[in-house]
């Protein structure tokens, strides 16, 4: 189905009903022509009349095989696919009332996290009666916000979703080595590391206990 979708996305030979195109193709003067006699052209070269650009005025058409022109648009999209950077997701999880320890722990890996060129989603999740402070987990998310924001820009403010209140952070700008080891994976074929949204929650066991004591 995709497939018959991208024969019929061009039109050629006979389908192209304008009056005059601008031929262009290998070894081929850029000019513009009689539909008919482009049409006639092609066929005596023995390729298609190719439509690539309707809506210029005249319409561009390329004289190729019409086979070979589809390979290389599929070649093409294939090729700017690969170069496009996939950025993974990490997450962070804090407690209403977490430490200070705690968070400049989990402070730490959110920069790391951003200066490798990946998001980051920071939440707070609360137990019980723990939603009573959800303007302490608001504050906190904002100091997170605050304490990055020479190498993160907020894509999301903080946003309560049940128990859970998250905000979303990401790079200013890629960084430099992700960027390389890009184009490293793409000359040797390797998968990038990169291909998958990748979810990775920093918490530790000091701060559910905390937050469970301080519940009770």
């Amino acid at each position: 189905m995709k497939g018959d979708k991208k024969k019929n996305q061009y039109r050629i030979n006979e389908q192209i009903r304008v009056p005059e195109v601008r031929i262009v193709g290998d070894d081929i003067e850029s000019k513009v022509v009689n539909t008919k006699s482009a049409i006639q052209m092609a066929e005596n070269m023995g390729v298609d009349l190719v439509e690539i650009s309707p809506n210029a005025n005249p319409p561009v058409c390329r004289l190729i095989e019409y086979s070979k022109f589809l390979y290389q648009q599929k070649k093409k999209a294939k090729e700017m696919k690969a170069k496009q950077v996939k950025v993974e997701i990490k997450e962070i999880k804090f407690g209403p009332q977490t430490a200070e320890a705690d968070y400049n722990f989990k402070l730490r890996h959110a920069k790391e996290f951003i200066e490798e060129g990946n998001k980051v989603k920071a939440y707070v999740f609360f137990k019980g009666r723990s939603i009573l402070f959800k303007e302490q987990g608001e504050v906190l998310l904002l100091r997170l916000a605050n304490d990055m924001e020479e190498i993160a820009k907020v894509e999301n403010m903080p946003l309560l979703e049940g128990k859970r209140m998250s905000i979303m952070l990401a790079p200013k700008k890629m960084p430099q080595k992700k960027q390389n080891d890009k184009k490293a994976d793409n000359k040797t074929g390797k998968p990038n590391s990169a291909e998958n949204n990748v979810k990775e929650t920093v918490s530790t066991e000091n701060e559910d206990n905390n937050s469970e004591e301080q519940q009770d």
